[in-house]
């Protein structure tokens, strides 16, 4: 593939069989993105980024689906997965291209649409140009107008006024190929008085190293909707070496961001395991009066992971209301950092932020950094930010009970996470508990 240019991103369009204006609305992106600085403000380090020699296409043969089964155990995926993803409307990513996606033809008999980003733009034009990029601009930020130059498949979701979604919705992406970054785009769009759910889920093999994963999440909220976003991240870590190097993993720069309109409610749930180095801010934009968010994080980091995450609650709206969440857990030589802004310009609005992190081992750091805006003097906000280890006496308790000291850290752990972890759909409540067990494992 060649390097990164107009000319690429046109060859890109076209393979995709693209319109006219979506096509000059990536190479604005592109025209933008050149002009534009890496930044490296986030509390991580990592090798310049050779952006010419990523391949930035791949395009996988399309799953039977008989042969989804197949597909997920040559992933590696654990049987609990594979059971979990099988059990919901599933847009299946692999690369740059969906290979499979389940009940779509079900949900179009109640008006739900539920396709990769490239069938729906087919397929429903006006409605992705319309919302496309009204959330997270092109011109938001470095990463994301790299991803609106070259963003690869996604899903497109949209849940028809008054409908609730029968079945929760799903998106798993794989990066399989070597030296690919992975740009997905997920556009979801709750109409008036809707209802849905939906989960993310990631993996990719090792590889020795770094590869960049850069998507794009937009939430739209509409009146009196209900939108419940969780993701279960878990892409590959890299390789740990005593010599406080992280070798090859997933380099996992993801915007996010959602916007309410009157009286609607975003919910935002995530499980951060996996990913050699994660940047990425889930937020929402409280633009209607008496909308509301919550934001629900853990986040495990070990070896040499870096990991700067966090939220962004705007309220704009009157009468909003959001809540703040964050449990932490880091070991070794990681270090991990959490940011929140919580800003408000509307009134009578309440924010509530809680954030808890455990330190285990004596090389490991944890930082929290909130900021907070008051425009005027008619809102309530409280932040509650606590930092230690594990406490001693239950974990001899545990132990003395014949538990060893893997087990029982896990077992304290997901005590404590679980006002986090109880959130997610239950397909990835088992999982999730497992995914924590393995990331606070020695071996």
């Amino acid at each position: 593939m060649q390097k990164l240019s107009q000319d690429l991103i046109r060859e890109i369009s076209a393979l995709r069989n693209e319109p006219d204006w979506l096509t000059s609305w990536r190479l604005a992106a592109f025209d933008s993105w050149k002009k534009m600085t890496e930044p490296h403000w986030a509390e991580i380090n990592y090798q310049p980024i050779d952006y010419d020699s990523l391949n930035y296409y791949n395009n996988p043969q399309p799953v039977d689906n008989s042969d989804l089964k197949s597909v997920y155990e040559t992933m590696g995926l654990p049987e609990s997965e594979q059971k979990a993803l099988m059990g919901m409307a599933t847009d299946t990513v692999i690369d740059s291209r969906s290979v499979h996606t389940s009940y779509t033809e079900d949900l179009s008999k109640l008006g739900i649409i539920f396709l990769p980003f490239s069938e729906a733009v087919e397929k429903h034009p006006d409605l992705v140009k319309k919302y496309l990029g009204t959330v997270v601009p092109p011109t938001d930020n470095f990463f994301a107008a790299l991803n609106a130059a070259v963003f690869s498949d996604g899903t497109f979701v949209y849940i028809p006024k008054n409908t609730k979604c029968p079945i929760d919705l799903a998106s798993y992406f794989r990066i399989e190929t070597a030296k690919i970054g992975q740009f997905e785009r997920t556009l979801i769009i709750a109409e008036e008085g809707s209802e849905v759910s939906y989960l993310e889920g990631c993996s990719a093999p090792r590889r020795p190293n770094h590869q960049l994963h850069s998507g794009v999440v937009e939430v739209v909220a509409l009146d009196n909707s209900i939108v419940k976003y969780a993701t279960v991240q878990n892409w590959f870590a890299g390789d740990y070496k005593k010599d406080k190097n992280q070798i090859g993993g997933i380099l996992n720069f993801v915007t996010k961001r959602g916007k309410c309109f009157d009286g609607a409610r975003l919910d935002w749930t995530q499980v951060e395991i996996g990913s050699s180095m994660t940047w990425k801010y889930p937020s929402t934009i409280l633009a209607g009066d008496n909308s509301s968010s919550d934001f629900y994080s853990l986040t495990i980091t070990r070896g040499a992971q870096q990991a700067d995450t966090g939220t962004k609650m705007i309220h704009l709206g009157n009468n909003s209301k959001s809540n703040i969440v964050s449990y932490g857990v880091a070991l070794e030589d990681s270090v991990q950092t959490f940011r929140s802004l919580v800003s408000f310009s509307g009134t009578g609005c309440k924010n509530a932020c809680k954030c808890d992190s455990r330190i285990i081992g004596n090389d490991a750091i944890a930082n929290t950094i909130p900021r907070i805006i008051h425009n005027n003097g008619e809102n309530e906000q409280s932040h509650e930010a606590t930092t230690g280890s594990i406490d001693s006496n239950t974990m001899l308790y545990l132990e003395q009970s014949g538990i060893d000291e893997d087990e029982a850290t896990a077992l304290i752990i997901s005590g404590l996470a679980n006002p986090i972890i109880s959130r997610l759909p239950m397909e990835f409540l088992v999982e999730s508990k497992q995914l924590i067990k393995m990331a606070l494992s020695k071996e």
